[in-house]
């Protein structure tokens, strides 16, 4: 098989996608919003919100799904394997299948637990229970979603992730103008609108992938259920699934940490996260380009492809970083004055604003190599170089914040980046010698 030059243009083919892909995910808890807002009244807003940050929070520990499957996939296509790429499709769906089903049935004890750590009023409680108790019938939808995206991601059919998003979406928005303002069928109109949309993105992605149906490679149960095979998978999405909550830790203690230094440093701090969070979502379009060109250059043994998608997707994701810094320098004021009238937010946000004009370069090394050794499924040294950055994160950040407060937190935040940096690029050597 003759491999497609990686070129300027096959990067941005595969990044621009997830770019805007990525760009459509606030747009639909914002309608959520208004659309809930509408009913005039408080708790309904207050319990979709709690709804929602819950599920999203347990969905989103299945990420692993997601990055483990793009990373094999492309190894698999890189070495010709198309056999290895239909099954390794079906046991994405059969994984998400069997964890969203698993969580229809611990729902229970999932939701207690959740109001224990995050306890709100009566009715609130009530209605965020009727919310999630209809939104769950979709979790299996909503992760095996996840290992069809890593899936196309892998084949760079992010056009098609893009479809799907914007599907999904639209769906969901239009079932939530018709059940809530329609009907009037208030929060449970808009869990069953969102239920509906992630399965009917279900059905889309798979009538996307319905190329890798056509052959017998997907239903080869022998080969889909291998021991060896499963295993790999387990390794790859556990050693993931480690790294990903121990980032995780990181911002929750910036947060918990940003409490202590009063309302109105927390307040700042939640709206200029919101920086960052723009800055991680549009970069990750060419963290993903990485992913699928390493994994397939990984998967062929071709050095000297890995090294040019790896300099190729760096160079346009340092672009997007520079124009992300300099938009945030020169319209930062005006859109934290957007996102808040408070006098005294604005004046602390607008003190600590260039901490996230320098984010996206700082931080876009680190996320760049994330997508490097994903696609190289370098797993282990993924989840090693997270503990050990995670560790001294947390060695750093309550003594600076105790020297310096606000400024000493946003010091450790930003460090952990270069930290995580630091120590994947001291591994990266070992990474090319496994892919000779």
């Amino acid at each position: 098989m003759t491999a497609e030059a990686i070129t300027h243009a096959r990067v941005l083919r595969i990044a621009l996608p997830i770019v805007l892909s990525n760009a459509t995910v606030p747009l639909l808890g914002a309608v959520d919003t208004a659309v809930v807002g509408q009913l005039g009244q408080a708790a309904p807003l207050g319990a979709v919100g709690i709804g929602a940050v819950v599920l999203s929070a347990i969905y989103w520990i299945f990420g692993f799904l997601r990055m483990g499957t793009t990373g094999l996939t492309a190894q698999a296509r890189g070495a010709g394997d198309r056999a290895e790429v239909a099954a390794l499709l079906s046991r994405a769906l059969l994984i998400g299948l069997t964890a969203g089903v698993l969580l229809i049935i611990a729902q229970s004890a999932l939701f207690a637990a959740a109001f224990r750590l995050s306890p709100a009023s009566e009715e609130v409680e009530s209605l965020a229970r009727q919310y999630m108790a209809i939104r769950i019938w979709s979790a299996p939808a909503a992760i095996a979603a996840y290992g069809i995206n890593g899936w196309l991601i892998a084949q760079e059919r992010t056009r098609s992730v893009l479809a799907i998003q914007f599907w999904t979406n639209g769906v969901n928005i239009t079932l939530d103008l018709w059940f809530v303002l329609g009907l009037g069928w208030g929060v449970p109109g808009v869990a069953l609108a969102t239920a509906l949309a992630e399965w009917s993105g279900l059905i889309l992605g798979l009538w996307l992938c319905r190329a890798a149906f056509r052959g017998a490679a997907w239903r080869d149960w022998p080969r889909v259920l291998d021991r060896t095979r499963l295993r790999v998978i387990a390794q790859v999405n556990a050693d993931i699934l480690v790294r990903t909550v121990l980032l995780l830790s990181i911002f929750v203690s910036f947060q918990f940490w940003g409490a202590g230094l009063g309302d109105v440093t927390l307040a700042a701090n939640q709206v200029l996260m919101q920086f960052v969070n723009v800055a991680a979502f549009a970069l990750d379009g060419f963290a993903f380009a990485t992913e699928a060109l390493v994994g397939q250059a990984f998967g062929a043994g071709r050095i000297a492809e890995l090294r040019r998608a790896i300099r190729l997707a760096s160079v346009w994701g340092g672009v997007m970083a520079v124009l992300l810094g300099l938009s945030y320098a020169f319209a930062g004021p005006a859109i934290i004055a957007a996102m808040t009238t408070a006098p005294e937010v604005r004046a602390e946000a607008a003190r600590f604003l260039p901490w996230v004009v320098a984010a996206p370069v700082v931080g876009l090394p680190s996320w760049m190599l994330d997508g490097i050794f994903i696609g190289a499924t370098r797993t282990r040294d993924m989840r090693n170089m997270t503990v050990i950055a995670v560790t001294l994160y947390f060695a750093m950040a309550w003594p600076l914040t105790g020297a310096l407060g606000n400024h000493g937190l946003w010091a450790a935040l930003v460090l952990s980046w270069v930290l995580r940096a630091v120590t994947l690029a001291w591994r990266y050597p070992a990474l090319e010698r496994a892919a000779g």
